[in-house]
């Protein structure tokens, strides 16, 4: 049974930091990999970053770039997004998604954490 259990969302100042953990189980990833989206109210869910298990080569939106960094740990199996400057518009459900295969979308969500900046 596969599952993507994450952490480390909660309420935040403008320009404050959060990390969020996302541990995964029940998959083998050495030839997928993992990410974050996120989903605003109103808003569709729109890709934040995301790592290459092999490797470690990550992605990012624009809209994240310089601010926030995807790690992981390959022997936990979790992977981090650490968010720092934080900023209103990042108020959003986060998602970690999964895959064991490069070839497919992400098929593996997580329940999603919510993160909230007030400014």
């Amino acid at each position: 049974q596969v599952q993507l259990v994450e952490s480390g969302g909660g309420l935040v100042q403008a320009g404050d930091s959060l990390r969020l953990s996302c541990a995964a189980s029940g998959l083998t990833l050495s030839r997928g990999g993992m990410g974050w989206f996120r989903q605003a109210p109103g808003k569709e869910r729109e890709f934040v970053a995301d790592i290459i298990w092999s490797g470690g080569t990550t992605s990012n939106a624009d809209s994240v770039k310089g601010r926030f960094t995807i790690s992981r740990d390959n022997a936990k199996n979790t992977v981090y997004l650490q968010m720092n400057s934080l900023k209103p518009e990042d108020t959003a459900v986060y998602y970690c998604a999964a895959r064991t295969t490069l070839r497919i979308p992400y098929n593996y969500w997580g329940q999603g954490t919510q993160v909230t900046v007030s400014s």
